[in-house]
């Protein structure tokens, strides 16, 4: 099932030297994984709440795949580059299948209730 990397990121300026090398060098590193970046750098339109920062969002065959592209000595190597930089919060999680269906994820929620010790 697909996977995501979602990062919430919050530039404080201009990209640094070692920003815009990470970004010339982060494609090489999802290229063994198959990641791809499907938000990166889009203008955000907030239409509840707050959302101060930057999206990117890559998208992954799988969630143990994404877990390995993170956790790879390529990517490990750069991401200091960013970290150090900008700071931000990124997650790794799979995404709803194919016949994913909100009003039955509702009655499970609500068979929960029903069933649990008061």
């Amino acid at each position: 099932m697909t996977a995501y990397g979602i990062a919430h990121l919050r530039p404080t300026g201009a990209p640094t030297e070692e920003v815009l090398e990470y970004l010339e060098r982060i494609q090489d590193t999802l290229d063994p994984f198959g990641g791809k970046f499907l938000v990166h750098g889009n203008e955000i339109e907030v239409v509840e709440g707050e959302w101060p920062g930057a999206l990117v969002m890559i998208g992954f065959p799988s969630l143990a795949v994404a877990r390995e592209w993170y956790a790879s000595a390529a990517y490990q190597e750069i991401l200091h580059l960013r970290a150090d930089h900008i700071p931000g919060d990124l997650i790794l999680v799979e995404g709803c299948g194919p016949d994913h269906d909100s009003a039955a994820m509702a009655a499970e929620l609500r068979e929960a209730q029903l069933t649990r010790p008061a």
